[in-house]
């Protein structure tokens, strides 16, 4: 049985580290998907762990509930650590944009419009 849970942990941490950034922040400004991903790795291995000394001990359906809500825990997380990173500009017209870090070439309108 602990080697089950060797296995998920390391399957769960494994996930984590291949996760890309499908917004092609690859400098780390993107922290919604890099939280996501270290929580569902962490979620993973400790719903292993409970899974396995509670209930019936199967340590792969408390991986998998651990790692979804590990998951979901870190992209909210790392959202709202986003949106912090957001500086937020009026154009001439009076409507709002944001642009990430400071950085011109990443803009959005308010209702997440790509601004060219």
């Amino acid at each position: 049985m602990k080697m089950a849970i060797i296995a998920i942990a390391g399957a769960g941490l494994l996930a984590s580290a291949c996760a890309s950034d499908p917004y092609g922040y690859n400098n780390g400004s993107n922290q919604t998907v890099r939280q996501g991903a270290i929580g569902a790795g962490l979620g993973a291995v400790a719903g292993a762990i409970v899974g396995n000394n509670v209930g019936g001990g199967n340590a792969a359906t408390g991986a998998l509930i651990g790692g979804a809500l590990g998951g979901a825990a870190g992209a909210i997380r790392g959202s709202a650590q986003d949106r912090n990173n957001q500086q937020r500009y009026r154009d001439n017209q009076g409507r709002y944009y944001y642009c990430y870090d400071n950085r011109q070439d990443e803009c959005y309108w308010d209702n997440g419009q790509r601004r060219y």
